[in-house]
């Protein structure tokens, strides 16, 4: 195909899709949408962020403890409904599915990941999310590349493409213990 084509199709294809025309589907998603938490029934922003592996929480009172010979963690989920602009808590009790090292400036950090379930779109996807208090964050919901991998793409430009709409029929994508993060490129 001649360079210029080329050009004009990717500009009329990215104009149908951001136009949320033709060109739009159910797999593309924007950099920022809602989603249901569904231990709490909240529906949060989420940032649909590539250039994290793991997704993140905000978790407060994070305290690890044994049950049965295996770790678990406490903790309290707190978010904003975007429904009711009212805040929610629940403290929740899960085993540790993996212990997360986030090195940064301000040094090296161990955070549990646990498996938690979020309803994006139509779906309901368990995933691994690291608990961290992320009150100071503008999204308390951070969606890194294992959990985008089963939504779909991205676009960025758009924002707020889908409503969380799961209910009791809804299929659920549970975590695959297989996947290793060979199978995103990592």
């Amino acid at each position: 195909m001649h360079k210029l084509t080329r050009n004009v199709v990717f500009a009329i294809l990215g104009t149908g899709l951001m136009s949320g025309g033709a060109w739009a589907d159910d797999d593309t998603y924007g950099w920022i949408e809602k989603a249901r938490v569904e231990s709490l029934g909240a529906i949060a922003k989420a940032k649909l962020d590539s250039g994290a592996l793991t997704s993140s929480i905000n978790a407060k009172e994070i305290e690890r403890f044994e049950r049965d010979g295996e770790d678990w963690v406490r903790f309290t989920l707190t978010l904003e409904d975007e429904e009711s602009d009212e805040m929610v808590a629940e403290e929740l009790e899960r085993p540790v599915y993996r212990d997360l090292t986030v090195r940064g400036a301000g040094g090296k950090e161990e955070r549990p990941v646990v498996l938690l379930k979020l309803c994006m779109g139509k779906t309901i996807h368990e995933e691994q999310f690291s608990l961290n208090d992320r009150s100071d964050m503008i999204y308390p919901v951070l969606l890194g590349r294992r959990t985008i991998q089963h939504l779909g793409k991205i676009d960025v430009t758009r924002t707020f493409m889908h409503d969380p709409e799961c209910d009791d029929d809804s299929p659920v994508q549970a975590h695959d213990e297989q996947e290793t993060d060979e199978d995103i490129g990592a």
